[in-house]
């Protein structure tokens, strides 16, 4: 049986472009209901929420792709202790987007933007669907509302000098160069904060984000537990992760020049961890996930906890996009 085009209704392809080009000969500011913008569907939400899993069965059913949206999945052999889907786990789906960094350096979302760009025009090109899925805010947002983000070198003695600092420290000093950065800005993370305390001091201040509208059309899907099955979902995770070798993990990084520095800026699962820190600390990560997704009104969100149909996304995704 022939699966479907997802993209019908939302783009033409084919075939279907036959008359578009006659539209040329009209001079016309108004726009036309008929032709729509290309769509791509979102699949985000907290961590230990299935996402991956929904993603996947989407893809299975429109003839989607599926684009990571995680800043650590991003890097080689950071497996476990990010999570990452398995080839088992892909069923065949192409995946993008997953081991492209090396773990030693540091992958900027600029870097990221402009692959996702590249990718999403590739699959669409090919008639199929591309799908974002991930729990990275920022690297949502970059894709999805088009963020130009400045271009400001690294400064290496400012970076030496403020790496030394604690997390609160480098907050006060973002405060006092850019007060408006320092109110939206995770200052657990610290790798964004030097970041944004680097370019305040090159620019006077962190700009406010420019944006150009993408061309599509973009599906937000968000998913959801209830704290309690949060905490059972992240604990059960946590336990497997040292069971299938998270120490193992560390140390072959170790051994391939991943410094503990690095490893500490890569996340509480890659430096020094314990389950009872890894659970801890997946908790107020996920907290600050939803902290950050809350603001964007345009996600539908779905509990994790009950029956997620992909029928039931995909007849919203087909309204939505109509």
């Amino acid at each position: 049986m022939k699966k479907r085009n997802f993209l019908r209704g939302f783009a033409s392809d084919g075939e279907q472009t036959s008359g578009i080009f006659k539209l040329k000969k009209f001079r016309t500011k108004k726009k036309l209901p008929f032709l729509h913008k290309p769509t791509i569907i979102v699949v985000l939400g907290q961590t230990a929420t299935g996402k991956s899993d929904l993603a996947v069965k989407i893809a299975k059913k429109i003839n989607g792709e599926i684009i990571s949206a995680d800043s650590r999945q991003i890097y080689k052999n950071l497996d476990i202790g990010t999570g990452k889907i398995t080839k088992k786990e892909m069923k065949s789906i192409p995946h993008y987007l997953l081991d492209v960094a090396n773990p030693k350096y540091k992958f900027t979302v600029a870097e990221y933007q402009k692959l996702v760009e590249e990718k999403i025009k590739e699959i669409l090109a090919r008639g199929n669907t591309p799908i974002i899925c991930g729990g990275t805010g920022f690297y949502i947002d970059a894709i999805t509302k088009g963020i130009i983000f400045p271009e400001v070198p690294p400064n290496k003695n400012l970076r030496k000098i403020l790496e030394k600092k604690s997390e609160i420290e480098l907050f006060k000093i973002l405060k006092k160069i850019d007060s408006e950065r320092a109110k939206n800005i995770d200052i657990k993370n610290k790798v964004r904060v030097i970041r944004a305390i680097e370019i305040a001091k090159a620019l006077g201040k962190v700009p406010r984000a420019e944006a150009t509208p993408p061309p599509y059309k973009f599906i937000k899907i968000g998913l959801y537990l209830p704290p309690d099955e949060l905490k059972k979902k992240v604990e059960k995770r946590v336990k497997k992760m040292f069971k299938d070798g998270l120490l193992n993990e560390i140390k072959k990084l170790k051994k391939t020049g991943v410094s503990d520095k690095r490893l500490k800026e890569l996340g509480f699962e890659y430096y020094n961890p314990t389950p009872e820190k890894v659970i801890s600390e997946t908790l107020k990560y996920a907290k600050r996930q939803m902290t950050w997704f809350k603001r964007d009104k345009e996600i539908r969100w779905l509990d994790a906890s009950k029956s997620v149909t992909t029928k039931k996304i995909i007849t919203y995704s087909t309204n939505s996009g109509s």
